[in-house]
């Protein structure tokens, strides 16, 4: 079927079923504007805040105390007013109450309060409050009800998070504080107990020191050892009783001296050489006296005291060296475990720097609140003044009734059209000698109707019919009364 067929078949029928299009249309319009015109008014009441910071004393304490912006308090203000609590104040302190007294849902009301209270601000430190209702008595005590309470939350707010932040800060600290004793305790104690293989404050570690010690005993003994068996030698040397010549004074210092040279240097020494030749000297002058009945050699005696305190002195090396062998024994066989040792002396460590950090994190925090708790006894943080006190509305504000009339008549008008639209497609009829040709018969011709299907009185008709819709419309919209006060003004 081509597009000029579809055409003078769609307004073909659409015509001839103009009159139920018609009256579709008015009967949505008047249903729809009556509804329009019987939706309830509703009174818009607003109040202007300015809500003021102390900017010097916040710049002062950014950084070293707790704080937050005007426009951070101001949102939580703002949240608190939603809380349940308070919006169960503001119903029991106005006229909402009495709306409950009378059976009506309290939670409903509730909900219906927290979506009709808004919230807006003006530029950074100004903002507003808006409440509408169907009762202007009622949204403008809503208005002042919020205003006071927000008033209260303002000069309350700043107190009850110190105190709150002070009393959370104590409880963690005091957590914190048993967590640091525990973690300094296992520190010590793991110290204590592995301090031969940790390392701590650079110190090397004691199991080096042993082996140095062992080293340095092994080198001591060796000396003794040998200085041991120099005066075993001296000893067996010596006579154990000397005659005492005439002259004996010369040969005594003589031998003292030799004895002394002896221990100091060798045997080729030039000054022992000439020890022993004044030694021999001292000898021959005191032999050519009558000499006296021989006596102990002190000489000799000298040296077998001087060998005793050396083998005390070697016995005393090698019980050190023994002690030594046993506690570098101990500690190589510490030592096997000394990696396992050390990860977790740094696993205590880590947890114990950590612990250590947020404790004194927290003091600081405490520290921040006391400041922030004297800055706030000393100055108003926030300012509130109120610019413009609830208004008490005299026009409504709502509902819309142009927007919504001029709804209704565009549904109207849609309604119209898919009326004609759903007769034409149950329309079985034929408008065209095309549609004939399409069922597979034979046409023998057509004729048309003596008088025209558009007569201009049938068009005058309908457009009396469609002509009040304006004037309905502007009736909807507007109201009756207030059009008839206008022209009688």
């Amino acid at each position: 079927m081509l597009v000029l067929d579809l055409v003078r078949r769609y307004g073909a029928a659409g015509w001839r079923h103009r009159w139920l299009a018609v009256a579709v249309i008015w009967l949505v319009a008047l249903v729809g504007w009556t509804g329009v015109r019987m939706l309830p008014d509703r009174y818009l009441s607003t109040a202007r805040i300015y809500a003021d910071a102390d900017a010097v004393l916040g710049m002062l304490l950014r950084g070293i105390a707790i704080d937050t912006s005007p426009a951070g308090q101001v949102e939580i203000l703002q949240r608190t007013l939603l809380s349940r609590p308070n919006l169960e104040r503001i119903v029991d302190r106005t006229k909402l109450a009495d709306r409950v007294a009378a059976g009506e849902d309290r939670e409903a009301l509730i909900k219906t309060l927290t979506s009709n209270l808004r919230f807006a601000t003006q530029g950074r430190n100004l903002f507003t409050v808006e409440y509408n209702d169907k009762d202007r008595q009622v949204a403008h005590d809503v208005v002042a009800q919020v205003v006071t309470l927000f008033f209260e939350l303002a000069s309350g707010s700043d107190r009850r998070q110190i105190e709150g932040a002070r009393a959370f800060l104590i409880q963690q600290l005091t957590v914190y504080e048993q967590q640091l004793r525990e973690a300094e305790q296992r520190r010590a104690e793991f110290t204590t107990r592995y301090q031969d293989l940790l390392a701590l404050n650079g110190s090397s570690s004691r199991l080096d020191a042993v082996r140095q010690r062992k080293q340095v005993l092994r080198g001591e003994l060796a000396d003794a050892i040998s200085h041991r068996d120099l005066l075993r030698d001296q000893i067996s040397e010596s006579p154990e009783r000397v005659p005492v010549p005439g002259n004996t004074t010369a040969v005594v210092e003589a031998e003292q001296r030799l004895l002394v040279l002896r221990q100091r240097y060798t045997e080729q020494h030039p000054e022992v050489a000439a020890a022993r030749a004044a030694l021999s000297a001292a000898r021959s002058v005191s032999g050519r006296t009558p000499a006296s009945a021989p006596r102990a050699n002190p000489a000799r005696e000298q040296l077998v005291f001087r060998f005793v305190e050396i083998e005390s002195q070697i016995a005393s090396l090698e019980r050190q060296i023994r002690d030594t062998e046993a506690e570098s024994a101990r500690l190589e066989e510490m030592a096997r475990t000394a990696p396992e040792v050390q990860a977790q002396f740094a696993n205590l460590d880590r947890d114990y720097n950590v612990i250590r950090r947020n404790y004194e994190e927290l003091l600081s925090r405490r520290e921040a609140v006391n400041i922030a708790e004297a800055a706030r006894t000393g100055s108003d943080r926030v300012t509130l003044e109120v610019v413009d006190p609830p208004t008490m509305p005299m026009q409504p504000a709502g509902p819309n009734r142009l927007m919504l009339a001029a709804g209704v008549l565009l549904l109207a008008l849609g309604a119209g059209g898919a009326v004609i639209f759903i007769r034409v497609q149950l329309d079985k009829s034929f408008y065209a000698l095309r549609e004939l040709h399409q069922i597979g018969l034979p046409v023998l011709g057509a004729f048309t109707t003596a008088t025209p299907r558009l007569r201009t009185g049938d068009l005058m008709l309908l457009l009396l019919c469609l002509l009040p819709l304006p004037f309905a419309f502007v009736v909807a919209a507007v109201g009756p009364l207030n059009i008839v006060a206008r022209f009688a003004a």
